[in-house]
Order: C-alpha cells, then structure tokens, then sequence
C-alpha cells in the first residue's frame, strides 16, 4: 500500500516568520524534520509541501522532494489536500514541518491502524500527560477516548476534570489524561472528504481542526506513544529543541 509523507512548510507564520529555515545544530529545522520523517520505513514517499521559493531552495539543496502549492491555503491540511489530488497514494500522513525532533517510530504508530482497518478513516497519536503544567497549558491539546480508543473529544482544557481533592491539579490519581501530538495519518479520500468540509462551532471554539472530523461524525482512531511533542511556535522553543537533542544524543 503507498503511504505518502506530507510535510506542509510555509514562511509567514505570524510568531515565528521564516520558522522552517531557522537553524537548530547548523541545520534548517525542515531538514530535522525531513530527515527524521525519512527513516520511517511505512513511507513510500516523502515530500516537503510550500509555496515558498526559498524553502523549497533549501529542501532541494539537502536531497529532499518538494511539491509547490497555493499561497492561499488556511492550513497545513489544505495544503497537503492540494497535492494529494494530484496524486494516487492510498495513505496519507501529514507531518508537521516544525517537529524537528519527529520519530520515524511515531510516523508508523500513526499509519499502523490504517494499514489494520481499511474502513478507518482518520488516526493519530496522544502523549501521557504526567504534570500538572502540561495539563493547564492551553497551548498543548488534549484529547480523551473511548475504549477501543476512538477520539471522544479534543480540547485545549484539562480533560477529565481533576478531582476535587487535587485542586492544584497535583494529584492524578486513576485518571489517565492525554496531550495530542500534531501528526495525522488519513485515508486519501477522507482527507480530500476533509479538506472540503466547512470549519464546524467547536473547532472554531476550540482551535483544533480534528473536531471538524468529530462533528461530521466520522471516526479517529488515537494511539498511544511515547513521542514526546516538541513543537517548535516561537524562537524560544529551540533552545528546548536544542536541549531535547543534546540531552537525548539525538544530534545527526
């Protein structure tokens, strides 16, 4: 079965502009990402999808593939629909261009359940939170299933809600709480089926694209991992990149 890595860059991000350039160990951080992504033995393909001239110089100039897009999309999901249509690969795993510190072990996490359920639609992958800081920081997702692990909902809020005898949020107790990892995996037509579909009231409440799936009613199958998420929104979070590297012996 093709699997098609996506990997979606562009130059204008309003925190960080020229982020997928930025240097981390004497490298633009797409190459990281790039070359982590590229020992993911489930991929058929890998390409860097922009609509930057000069990230697309920068792809080309350490061996990568690259695929020119519209300008005008609203999201790294749009993007790789775009190239997707012109295309025949039958899964698709979107790899967002700043996590430079990707495992190629969480890539075939993500694309493991689409290769086992041909109906299955939509996957991706959830971190154990274990502090009390990840879990009220707004900026990480967080995302509670079922028991089959199917997606129930996803939100930037503490979910379940703590227990009252921890209202520090200090004490987890029983209850397992997960922080979502910003990598998609989809079956070609469901990502084209998704691309299309109108941003629903709780992704535009939430600022999380995957409850548009969720409202639609359609299925996300969510796996457990032990990537821990780095990403990469501001200059600050390379210096934790950095340290990610150096204190893992994970330097290229």
């Amino acid at each position: 079965m093709s699997v098609l890595g996506i990997i979606p860059a562009r130059y204008a991000s309003s925190r960080f502009p020229g982020k997928p350039l930025a240097l981390l160990y004497g490298k633009p951080m797409i190459q990281h990402t790039y070359e982590r992504a590229h020992q993911a033995t489930c991929l058929t393909h890998l390409l860097v999808a922009t609509d930057d001239a000069r990230i697309a110089e920068a792809v080309t100039g350490f061996g990568g593939e690259v695929a020119m897009t519209s300008p005008d999309h609203a999201s790294g999901t749009d993007r790789a629909a775009e190239v997707v249509r012109k295309r025949s690969d039958e899964i698709i795993v979107n790899i967002q261009g700043d996590e430079p510190l990707i495992t190629p072990e969480a890539i075939e996490a993500v694309v493991q359940p689409l290769l086992e359920d041909p109906a299955l639609p939509m996957a991706t992958l959830a971190h154990r939170i274990d502090q009390a800081a990840h879990l009220m920081n707004r900026h990480m997702g967080k995302v509670v299933m079922d028991r089959q692990g199917n997606a129930l909902y996803f939100t930037r809020a503490p979910i379940p809600y703590p227990p009252e005898d921890s209202p520090d949020f200090s004490l987890f107790g029983e209850t397992e709480y997960f922080n979502t990892v910003g990598l998609y995996g989809y079956r070609r037509d469901f990502l084209l089926t998704f691309a299309d579909l109108e941003p629903t009231p709780l992704e535009q409440a939430e600022g999380l694209e995957q409850l548009r799936a969720l409202e639609h009613g359609y299925t996300i199958r969510v796996v457990e991992t032990d990537y821990e998420p780095l990403g990469v929104d501001v200059p600050d979070d390379l210096n934790l990149a950095e340290k990610r590297l150096r204190g893992g012996d994970l330097i290229p």
